[in-house]
């Protein structure tokens, strides 16, 4: 039987940024993934906090120099109305710009630099149980697409970082229910040719639908005249065969004025692809021998791309925590991982939900908005949920229900 200190389930950005930091701890490192590099993926907007993950984790001079297209911040349309937030004038300390990235490289590039620090990526792996009640976790793993049989595995500790997959969840019954309800996106890559000159290719762009708030688009755009094209809302409303995902998308694309001038001589070159019941959540964030990564977790929405920044957030908790833990010291994983980690999740939530309630969207096209506000609100969509000076994290459901009611009050008095 192979025994290994620490098996790491995954290697999007989660697990490879967590065998990085545990192997910069002098740690045995396994991950299991599996899928086989480079795959696609979408979440591909970063928020400026990940830049503080990715370098600690030592991997930074290599993301630089793939060429991502840089990220500034977020822009927001609604009919004719305008807003736009830039990270670098912010509330919080750290870094203000990040990038807009093909998840396909991106991963492959935070994986490489995971296996180039001494930790072992096996892919095409996959975990069909777990068993955490003995004295060491022990986890059964066959090859994908192979018919032998699955073969134990041994560790000290197993951190899941599946995403989607959602592997330890599954397997051992934590999956609940998600308070948001079923929606699902619809998106594809396309070569956009926006020649607009007032376009900032450094911003993604949320756009609203003219006529049904529920419904938003992503624009996210990448180096080299391509982008990241996307529609999200309720599954009944998306609703349609594979064959017509594409001219549902074409369709939807069209029903927003902007969207269908930006893109009026894009080349729609990939076939559209579709995903759907992504919020999820679960009983317990850790175990007995285990904890729970990013989306592996917590997914929420992709309205403020939160998704990475959680992910990575959890992977710095867990890693220096697995970290003193082996080490001996005496660690609460309840009130050391999973309520932190929870404080940030929980301040996202409230902002998502304020965008489909629609108290959020009065708050961010809100044009008399103090200077200092905005730099909160801009703290927040670059990602810096837990950081409590900002009194919009702090307090975030009391803060925005309050700055909403202002906001809408001012927007319908009279001239």
């Amino acid at each position: 039987m192979e025994h290994r200190e620490i098996i790491i389930i995954g290697a999007g950005p989660a697990g490879a940024i967590a065998a990085g930091l545990l192997k910069r701890h002098g740690h045995d490192v396994l991950v299991l993934e599996r899928q086989q590099f480079p795959r696609f993926s979408i979440g591909e907007s970063l928020l400026a906090h990940c830049i503080e993950y990715i370098e600690e984790a030592g991997m930074l001079d290599a993301v630089l120099a793939e060429g991502f297209q840089m990220k500034t911040g977020a822009a927001f349309a609604w009919g004719e109305r305008r807003a736009m937030f830039d990270f670098r004038d912010k509330f919080s300390p750290g870094p203000g710009t990040t990038f807009q990235v093909l998840r396909s490289r991106f991963d492959q590039i935070l994986a490489d630099e995971a296996a180039r620090q001494g930790a072992e990526v096996r892919y095409l792996k996959e975990v069909v149980a777990a068993d955490f009640s003995g004295e060491l976790p022990v986890l059964q793993v066959r090859d994908v697409g192979a018919q032998s049989e699955a073969r134990p595995i041994t560790a000290r500790f197993v951190l899941d970082a599946s995403g989607y997959g959602r592997v330890l969840a599954r397997l051992l019954d934590l999956e609940r229910p998600s308070n948001f309800p079923p929606r699902k996106a619809i998106f594809t890559h396309i070569e956009d040719h926006i020649d607009e000159p007032s376009f900032d290719r450094g911003k993604i762009l949320v756009s609203v639908h003219p006529d049904e708030p529920d419904i938003w688009y992503w624009l996210i755009p990448f180096a080299k005249g391509r982008c990241s094209f996307g529609v999200v809302g309720l599954e009944e409303r998306l609703q349609c065969d594979a064959s017509e995902l594409m001219p549902k998308l074409r369709q939807m694309q069209l029903e927003a004025p902007n969207l269908r001038s930006l893109l009026a001589n894009a080349v729609w070159d990939t076939p559209a692809n579709t995903i759907g019941g992504y919020s999820a959540s679960v009983s317990t964030l850790h175990g007995p021998g285990f904890a729970l990564l990013g989306n592996a977790a917590e997914f929420l929405d992709p309205v403020f791309s939160s998704g990475v920044t959680i992910a990575m957030h959890s992977s710095k908790l867990a890693a220096d925590l697995l970290h003193r833990q082996l080490g001996g010291a005496s660690v609460d994983w309840q009130t050391e991982f999973a309520e932190p980690l929870l404080r940030g999740v929980d301040t996202f939530r409230t902002y998502v939900e304020g965008w489909y309630d629609g108290s959020f969207r009065d708050v961010v096209f809100y044009t008399k908005a103090q200077p200092e506000i905005r730099r909160m609100i801009a703290s927040i969509l670059a990602g810096y949920a837990w950081d409590e000076n900002n009194p919009f994290v702090a307090e975030h459901r009391r803060r925005l229900r309050m700055l909403a009611e202002v906001c809408r009050t001012a927007q319908n008095a009279p001239a």
